[in-house]
């Protein structure tokens, strides 16, 4: 049974663990964090290193949400063997494939019966025209409906996880429409961190920010599925102003995979890259340990870089004397790569505190 989110005591378990089992893909997506490429890397974690971990977390306890991520984890040929085996020790499993040929429909019937729990796809554009090039590969738009309707036909919850920056946020409209039509029960809404490739894209103003929240209030009143943010905490506190926090933030979701609010890097949520290594986020790249070395659960709840990330006392500028601390916190990943500081302010919200006389970052914004 799903452990109800708002009980978890994130200095303790993450609500997110989400696992790069490779950087391997076949798509150059302008806004990758793993900049990733064909080819897997030798020091990848190995099944019985894999499986290993997977024992590891379920020491968090029951119900822990695993999502495996990559570059493209289907690029493995051991992931439904993951899957069947996270599955069989109690966790809740989840995936993020590319929208490439490897997302079969035999394949995505075999990771359902292997007991996986939600299938994330990412769409970008509105059309095959926005998403392909986002993509950098022709037909992926097409390759990702047609992932979305098998999954749909198997029995497959699915997400739909949107990034949002100069180039696509006049898409999200169109995106939206898409996501009822697909039948998702979640849209994850994605605000650009300057990591990998991504360092070249254009990211939204903090005042652009402000509206696409405002009308992401707006369309999770009106809308089927749920909404989150991802990297844009604020998202709680534009909710809260708006009046509809509880709309905005509590909606259920179908497969009872729920959310809890103030999930941040580090507080709620950790990240272990391909080779190991265990991150805050995969968009803040401060290591805190490596699983080959270190029991996952330890640096979870013992790191210091851990630890400073769950003290919303330790929060500097802007961040530090909102009366939101605790609702919202910032991202810490985007503060980081921007400041190098994962405790600075975060460049994207437009809000001024009360009584907060202090400067704001001074960063180039575009849009």
């Amino acid at each position: 049974m799903a452990t109800n989110p708002r009980e978890i005591d994130t200095t303790q378990r993450p609500f997110v663990l989400i696992w790069e089992v490779t950087q391997a893909c076949d798509l150059a997506c302008k806004h990758c964090r793993a900049d990733a490429h064909p080819q897997r890397h030798p020091d990848e974690l190995t099944t019985a290193e894999g499986k290993q971990l997977l024992d590891d977390v379920g020491s968090f306890g029951d119900g822990q949400l695993v999502v495996l991520s990559g570059g493209d984890p289907l690029a493995r040929d051991d992931t439904v063997e993951l899957v069947d085996y996270g599955t069989d020790n109690g966790l809740q499993m989840t995936l993020t494939p590319s929208g490439t040929t490897s997302l079969t429909t035999d394949r995505i019937r075999t990771l359902a019966d292997a007991g996986l729990r939600r299938m994330a796809l990412s769409i970008d554009g509105g059309s095959a025209t926005s998403h392909d090039e986002f993509r950098q590969e022709r037909g992926s738009f097409e390759q990702t409906l047609q992932a979305a309707r098998d999954a749909q036909a198997a029995g497959l919850p699915i997400q739909i996880n949107t990034t949002v920056c100069a180039e696509t946020v006049d898409e999200l409209p169109a995106i939206r429409d898409l996501v009822a039509d697909l039948g998702a029960v979640l849209w994850s809404v994605f605000f650009l961190v300057p990591v990998g490739r991504g360092r070249v894209l254009d990211p939204i103003s903090p005042d652009c920010a402000e509206r696409v929240m405002e009308w992401l209030c707006t369309v999770s009143n009106d809308s089927p599925f749920g909404i989150k943010t991802t990297e844009a905490p604020h998202y709680r506190r534009v909710a809260i102003e708006r009046g509809n926090g509880n709309q905005a933030m509590r909606k259920p979701e179908a497969d009872g995979i729920g959310r809890r609010l103030g999930i941040t890097a580090g507080n709620g949520f950790a990240f272990i890259d391909h080779t190991g290594e265990v991150y805050p986020s995969g968009f803040l790249p401060e290591t805190a340990g490596n699983v080959k070395h270190e029991n996952i659960v330890d640096v979870y709840r013992e790191s210091d870089l851990f630890q400073r990330l769950r003290d919303p006392d330790a929060l500097r500028g802007k961040c530090e004397a909102c009366e939101y601390q605790h609702v919202c916190g910032g991202s810490r990943s985007r503060a980081y790569a921007y400041t190098g500081d994962p405790l600075a302010s975060d460049p994207l919200c437009a809000y001024r505190p009360d009584g907060y006389d202090g400067t704001l970052p001074e960063q180039q914004f575009t849009t």
